[in-house]
């Protein structure tokens, strides 16, 4: 099994549906955790009724603020989309950008069309780890980016 964290900052909508896609498709490799920079208070609802129309409810989820020990317990970062922030590095743990845009305050068919691009990135998620483990040289993400602050 392997732990991977998906990342976004409100861990409202597209974290959210990949953690509950890998639940799904993936429970016999993927024990996942998703999490915000700055999560909201609660799940996107439009996020809830496009998951809905697969037959997964995300209503009971909420959105999780990530942690370091959480970050470090992990065996791969997955980046939703860092948008016009830094992406969070974690020295250490392999880490790949999948730069979804965000759907929050757009029409039902865009947030369809997220949903679908990060079904279909869980289940080659899945088969490459299924294959073996990420590997180290995934944590380039390019870009900006930044790390966690040493406590």
């Amino acid at each position: 099994m392997y732990r991977v964290g998906f990342i976004c900052i409100k861990n409202s909508c597209r974290s959210q549906m990949a953690e509950a896609f890998s639940r799904k498709h993936a429970k016999d490799i993927i024990e996942p955790f998703s999490g915000g920079t700055e999560p909201w208070d609660r799940i996107d609802p439009m996020a809830v009724e496009v998951m809905m129309e697969t037959g997964i409810d995300m209503s009971g989820q909420t959105p999780k603020i990530l942690s370091k020990d959480t970050l470090y317990s992990l065996d791969l970062v997955v980046h939703m989309g860092c948008g016009s922030q830094q992406c969070l590095i974690v020295p250490g743990v392999p880490s790949e950008e999948w730069a979804i845009e965000d759907p929050v305050g757009s029409s039902i068919e865009i947030y369809r069309r997220a949903r679908d691009l990060i079904e279909k990135k869980v289940l080659d998620l899945a088969t490459r780890l299924r294959a073996g483990p990420p590997s180290k040289t995934e944590d380039a993400l390019g870009g900006v980016s930044f790390r966690l602050a040493e406590e």
